[in-house]
């Protein structure tokens, strides 16, 4: 008897967890979620935009090698593959570096 008091305190204690209506579920009930158009950008400067963009280039020019190696890897099935399984650096050399003849 005092098991079964005990299960339904704790039946009624997880239906009161589980069903617990949090208030991040009634944001999407608010007036205004969402920024307009013409106001969506504003949050940034043009000068930080601007610096934003010009790093991006200078990242996209000095990218180290191993990650060369990686995108050229990711662009050919057998190559992704291989390297799930044995590394992306032993798939390159495998599938590129041996094409060339190079050891």
């Amino acid at each position: 008897m005092k098991s079964l008091i005990l299960l339904t305190i704790l039946a009624a204690l997880a239906v009161a967890i589980l069903c617990y209506e949090s208030h991040e579920s009634m944001e999407s009930y608010e007036i205004g979620p969402f920024i307009n158009r013409r106001n969506a950008n504003t949050f940034i400067s043009p000068q930080q935009r601007w610096r934003a963009k010009a790093q991006e280039r200078i990242r996209e020019r000095s990218k180290p090698a191993y990650e060369i190696n990686r995108e050229a890897c990711d662009d050919f099935r057998l190559c992704e593959r291989y390297a799930m399984v044995y590394g992306y650096n032993a798939a390159y050399n495998r599938y590129f570096r041996e094409r060339r003849g190079a050891k």
